[in-house]
């Protein structure tokens, strides 16, 4: 304790003594009066005051019963990657930790109104906080070595943080998908006795933070944030938990224009390619470069997409749609070896004019009446004709016999009956030609079946994939 001496005038001018205790270290004089304060500007002083609390080692309760309450914020700054191969998400959140150190207060009026500083992190206890999603440590985290300490013994810990954690993918409506990540903080070795983590904010307050600064990289958009506090039990033991639900929708443009619409241009352009000419051979190379060009795009396709037991429904479209091009490759060649057939077999086997011909040829609404009445006439031929009557060429040899046998016939006799002979073969060779018209017509009719047969499943399935691929990504 010291004397100040103040000397101060009066209204007649005269110096008037006072003296004051000083306590700290400054003394105001005014009016006549002086007035000393026990206040102080500096923070060292307030440092001062930290000196004979517990350190980091220590837990900062007063009654080792009572536990520490953390409370926890984040705002979702930007989702940096996700990959769907590994199954992994990198975000970059802003986040805040507070908690009380019950060994910490002050009185703001004796330190010029100062109610918080700020000081390193390496004099106060930390709660130990982990993400339990979290894959990988992550260097390149800023480092923001303090903490705010307020006068109320509240301490504050604000950082950035870079977490590296694992998130289950639903990929069954990529690329019109939207993926939940869960971001859960708890401690790992403090039980819920010692430590509970509460959030500092709800659902809703998080989500408009989380909006408000949310920088979309274009791969993802933000849809919404939702917190929820628990407790888990790992053998026999509570812990507390916050935990951070981030539900993100995929941006589809991308892959609607490099893998959506090729692929479909590639269908259309396959479906188009069964009305090619079977005969022209043009069909088959036109069809096997473009299954050349969609298996380029389900290799591009596989690339993009997880190794997962759920695959997505534009992957099993693509797999469909590529196997029935190869059926429908197939059909064309079984088309081609039947015209070719034509060429050198005279005939068509029978269960291919009673399967195709009539029962599938019917089924596919094709014009019968002529065919019929073709199959009807050959079947008689078959049946009763052949069987009577001779062939050609025997009554043809008959026919010469007779003219050499027949010495006495007068000339006009002979030449007449040689010319029945001539008219004999060229009516054998007529019925020959018509034959294999009539099996050339057969087989190419028959190829027709098929390759409309083909045609239609072709349809039918393409159809039923379009539906079921737009109902899922509708819904």
């Amino acid at each position: 304790m010291g004397a100040f001496p103040g000397h101060c005038k009066n209204n007649s001018g005269h110096a008037v003594s006072n003296h004051c205790q000083i306590t700290t270290y400054s003394c105001v004089c005014q009016c006549c009066a002086c007035h000393c304060s026990n206040s102080s500007c500096s923070f060292i002083d307030v440092v001062q005051t930290f000196k004979n609390i517990p350190g980091s080692d220590v837990r900062p309760v007063k009654n080792w019963s009572t536990p520490s309450i953390v409370y926890i914020d984040l705002s979702l700054y930007t989702v940096v990657s996700l990959d769907t191969a590994l199954q992994t998400m990198i975000t970059y959140i802003w986040f805040n930790m507070a908690w009380e150190n019950e060994f910490i207060s002050w009185d703001p009026a004796d330190y010029c109104g100062i109610e918080q500083i700020l000081i390193s992190d390496s004099n106060f206890w930390l709660p130990d906080l982990y993400v339990y999603e979290m894959t990988e440590s992550d260097n390149n985290i800023p480092v923001i070595p303090y903490f705010t300490v307020t006068h109320k013994g509240k301490i504050i810990n604000a950082k950035p943080l870079r977490i590296v954690s694992s998130c289950n993918l639903n990929i069954f409506k990529f690329p019109f998908d939207e993926q939940t990540c869960s971001l859960t903080f708890g401690p790992y070795i403090h039980s819920v006795a010692d430590l509970i983590m509460l959030a500092k904010t709800n659902s809703s307050q998080v989500d408009k933070n989380s909006k408000d600064i949310f920088v979309s990289k274009g791969d993802w958009t933000l849809v919404s944030i939702t917190v929820e506090n628990g407790n888990f039990t790992s053998e026999g033991v509570g812990y507390s938990e916050v935990q951070y639900q981030i539900t993100i929708k995929r941006a589809p443009v991308v892959y609607i224009i490099n893998l959506i619409i090729p692929a479909c241009f590639m269908v259309i352009l396959d479906v188009s390619s069964m009305f090619i000419e079977l005969r022209t051979g043009e069909r088959l190379g036109f069809k096997i470069t473009v299954v050349l060009g969609f298996s380029v795009l389900l290799l591009i396709l596989n690339d993009m997409l997880p190794n997962s037991d759920n695959p997505p429904v534009l992957g099993i479209f693509c797999c469909v749609c590529l196997a029935v091009m190869v059926i429908s490759i197939i059909g064309s060649i079984f088309t081609s070896y039947m015209l070719m057939l034509s060429e050198t077999q005279p005939t068509v086997p029978h269960w291919i004019k009673t399967w195709i011909m009539r029962h599938l040829a019917r089924i596919l609404l094709f014009n019968m009446k002529s065919h019929k009445q073709k199959l009807m006439v050959n079947d008689t031929e078959k049946g009763t004709t052949y069987e009577k009557k001779p062939e050609p060429s025997k009554a043809i040899e008959m026919k010469k016999r007779d003219v050499q046998k027949e010495t006495n016939v007068p000339l006009e006799v002979k030449l007449l009956k040689r010319l029945l002979v001539e008219v004999l073969k060229i009516h054998q060779e007529l019925i020959h030609s018509k034959n294999q018209n009539d099996a050339k017509s057969d087989w190419h009719f028959a190829a027709v079946v098929v390759d409309r047969l083909v045609l239609i499943v072709y349809l039918i399935i393409v159809i039923i994939m379009f539906a079921v691929v737009i109902n899922v990504w509708a819904t």
